[in-house]
């Protein structure tokens, strides 16, 4: 798909219920399934991804199995979407893996690390990408099980599957979090959300130093605007149709549009870079 016929604002109105599917979209996202050509730049290589039923994480595990990585696909309940997804990467000519769970839980991130290397042999590459949101317009709002349940999906799940996976990386292996512009220019109605991607940048560069010394690279990934199902899901209407108007370049991003930046953090095109933040927003400065 070129620039020039990405769907730009104004988008239908739409809502859904979280955490949202592909199918009810208005318009349908691009990950890459018609456009997206792979180099073996991952040859050989497993990669467990979360959230990679839709949106980014599907774009990702799309372009990863075109550069030759086996993928687990974890996700929490959208079996449709998944599915999908494993097509897609079957039709690569890769293994694909679908693993259903809450990755809040400690207990199903061990497991789901375990199984990855079960069913695989290894884990090279690990995408914490799955997110949770949710916009309101008072603090009052926000309950304590909301906050909870927020810090447990974004910043927890990254810390408990970081944990189990490191014991089995080798050197050259890759931790790629997705972060946010959120975590540099938050919204007040995200307030939740984008106060989790600051803490997702800082553990990045962190746990980057800690691992260094295994051969293990840890780098971010930091989207703008990027029409997924949790839009339509989360957000009030007003702000769905309008999505993505503000960047420089006018428009939402597509989640096809991300998949290079996880395969340069991925592969060997980023073996000097840890503990970065790569912005992919559209224009909109992460300074």
């Amino acid at each position: 798909m070129s620039d020039e016929s990405r769907p730009t604002p104004p988008f239908p109105e739409q809502r859904q219920q979280p955490p949202g599917t592909t199918a009810q979209m208005q318009p349908t996202p691009d990950h890459g399934e018609r456009s997206y050509r792979g180099n073996a730049r991952l040859e050989g290589k497993v990669a467990l991804i979360t959230g990679a039923d839709s949106g980014i994480g599907k774009a990702v595990a799309i372009a990863f199995a075109r550069e030759g990585a086996d993928v687990v696909i974890s996700f929490l309940d959208e079996g449709e979407d998944a599915e999908d997804t494993a097509k897609w990467v079957r039709d690569a000519g890769r293994r694909a893996v679908i693993v259903a769970g809450d990755i809040t839980s400690d207990d199903h991130c061990k497991d789901l690390v375990q199984h990855t290397v079960r069913e695989l042999g290894s884990i090279d590459i690990l995408v914490n990408n799955a997110a949770f949101q949710r916009t309101y317009a008072d603090i009052a709002d926000i309950t304590i099980d909301e906050w909870d349940r927020t810090f447990r999906t974004n910043i927890y799940a990254p810390f408990f599957l970081s944990k189990a996976a490191v014991p089995y990386m080798r050197p050259g292996s890759s931790i790629i979090n997705t972060t946010s512009i959120q975590s540099r220019q938050p919204s007040a109605h995200l307030l939740a959300y984008a106060s989790t991607k600051g803490a997702v940048s800082n553990f990045t560069a962190g746990l980057a130093e800690m691992v260094a010394e295994k051969g293990i690279r840890v780098n971010a990934v930091a989207p703008g605007p990027i029409w997924t199902p949790l839009i339509p899901s989360t957000m009030p209407t007003e702000k769905t149709t309008k999505f993505g108007e503000k960047t420089l370049i006018g428009r939402a991003g597509q989640p096809a549009e991300l998949a290079g930046a996880y395969v340069l953090l991925a592969s060997e095109l980023g073996s000097y870079m840890t503990g970065a933040v790569v912005p992919v927003t559209g224009g909109e400065i992460m300074i």
